[in-house]
């Protein structure tokens, strides 16, 4: 409405997925919800790295940016380095992290799935099987190219998320291996692993 000429440096903090001792209703991931809007930055993240480097790069930035932070994962412990400690630590929104490199497979996911796909590999690895696993970290603007470069090392892509399959993040990625050169590299369709499709 206003040409990119009026900013509104907003931040919104939040707890996202399903959470132990509440109902259904406590348990959406809206993660496909609020990315599919234009305009809007979002970012989940998966460790305390994550957590403060992103906060400070949602802070900083000129646009709303929405901060959805896994209820289950609030009171774990993660060690952090030196350098997320330092002043002028800060993550890019829209880039994503290789958190385990691999050959075989490209596993894709955010939050608290980054956990449980780096215990897959983990468990793979000891059949043979090499996964490269990639944290999101930010999920508008998506980091399609780190995607993209990995599926054309490995040839296989599997997404883990928390929320229902119709329209979630795994459907865009699914989009993005269609519509772009990373399609030829496939050498098998790509699978997506979802929460539940059942009201909630």
């Amino acid at each position: 409405m206003s040409a990119g000429d009026i900013a509104c440096p907003i931040v919104f903090r939040g707890p996202n997925g399903n959470a132990a001792g509440t109902s259904a209703q406590h348990s959406q991931c809206f993660a496909a919800w609020y990315s599919s809007v234009p305009g809007l930055k979002v970012v989940s993240p998966y460790n305390s790295e994550d957590a403060r480097g992103l906060t400070k790069a949602a802070i900083r930035d000129n646009n709303p940016v929405v901060i959805l932070e896994h209820e289950l994962m609030y009171g774990t412990s993660f060690p952090v380095s030196d350098e997320a400690q330092s002043h002028d630590f800060v993550i890019p929104i829209g880039k994503a992290k290789i958190e385990r490199e691999g050959s075989d497979v490209t596993i894709v996911t955010f939050s608290k799935m980054v956990g449980l796909a780096l215990e897959a590999a983990e468990a793979l690895s000891a059949s043979g099987t090499s996964c490269e696993v990639i944290n999101l970290r930010s999920i508008r603007p998506l980091d399609r190219d780190t995607i993209i470069d990995s599926v054309k090392k490995t040839g296989r892509i599997v997404s883990i998320e928390t929320g229902w399959p119709q329209c979630g993040i795994g459907s865009e990625i699914a989009a993005i291996m269609m519509e772009s050169d990373a399609f030829n590299w496939l050498d098998a369709p790509m699978e997506r692993i979802t929460g539940a499709d059942i009201p909630m």
